[in-house]
């Protein structure tokens, strides 16, 4: 059982890093057809002497449809005040009433929240180009946060997605690295700890299509990617706790590949993406680091 001080502090996180209000973006651009086909950008704030890295920010909430965009805003906007080109990619969730007997939201849709991220990531190049002309594209990172980070992770990896996939890349995308923050990297053993009330399973259509989608979503699954990786994560984390993280890096270091972790102390899910909390500052050093 959980312990309820952990419980209390988990609120009071979450509670702070819901407590900004949203900062609208400098320019909106549209990567399809859909009203969740859009990308919010955010210029480097001050003088930036040059171009800048470009930061690929995708946003969590157990991909369901309740949790969008908007509650990265401040995130975002604190990026760009670090003198980082920010893009925030909005993407399809699941749907906003129960279903597949599941309690709740239910997570994710397939094929279309894979659809979006792998047609957002395709057209950033053109749509930064246009809005954000002090974007270096080649000085790009991509983070993203709890299930944004299984998102991250998966789209450094679509050149070693299964042959026949169609988000399947020729060669590795152009990208400096991932910064994954308290991401759901590993589904199995998300499944097992009951991340999100099972949200990975629902991603993947429920459990009659783990075995078969599982390879195709999976970022443990899909390794090694040769993209350097960098993964943040809260000792203290009760919603995506550290052993989903360590499985990841241990897949990837049995798969012959490093992958950074940075275990913070006394920090649990939510003050990675919170502009007031100190393992905010901890992340953009980590961004930092890849894209410089």
């Amino acid at each position: 059982m959980t312990d309820p001080a952990a419980v209390e502090r988990d609120a009071a996180e979450a509670a702070s890093a819901f407590a900004h209000p949203a900062v609208a973006p400098d320019v909106t651009a549209a990567y399809g057809e859909h009203p969740d086909h859009v990308v919010d950008f955010y210029a480097p704030r001050g003088e930036s002497g040059g171009p800048v890295p470009l930061v690929v920010v995708l946003h969590g909430g157990a991909w369901r449809a309740p949790y969008d965009r908007q509650h990265v805003t401040p995130f975002a906007d604190f990026l760009a005040r670090r003198g980082f080109a920010v893009a925030n990619v909005e993407y399809r969730r699941g749907s906003s009433l129960p279903r597949q007997n599941a309690e709740g939201p239910v997570a994710g849709r397939w094929p279309e929240t894979f659809d979006d991220v792998a047609a957002a990531m395709d057209a950033l190049p053109g749509l930064a180009g246009t809005a954000l002309p002090q974007a270096d594209l080649r000085r790009m990172v991509v983070t993203g946060h709890s299930a944004g980070g299984h998102l991250a992770l998966w789209a450094a990896a679509r050149h070693v997605l299964p042959h026949g996939s169609p988000w399947r890349l020729p060669a590795p995308p152009v990208l400096r690295g991932v910064v994954a923050l308290a991401p759901i990297a590993d589904f199995a053993v998300a499944q097992e700890l009951d991340v999100c009330g099972g949200a990975s399973a629902q991603l993947l259509g429920g459990a009659d299509h783990w075995d078969e989608r599982l390879p195709s979503a999976d970022p443990a699954s899909l390794l090694p990617t040769g993209i350097a990786t960098a993964v943040v994560q809260g000792r203290d984390d009760i919603v995506v706790p550290q052993q989903v993280a360590e499985a990841y890096v241990a897949a990837a270091a049995k798969a012959g590949e490093m992958v950074g972790l940075t275990l913070l102390d006394g920090v649990g899910h939510f003050p990675l993406i919170d502009p007031a909390a100190d393992a905010c500052a901890v992340v953009a050093e980590e961004i930092s680091q890849l894209a410089w």
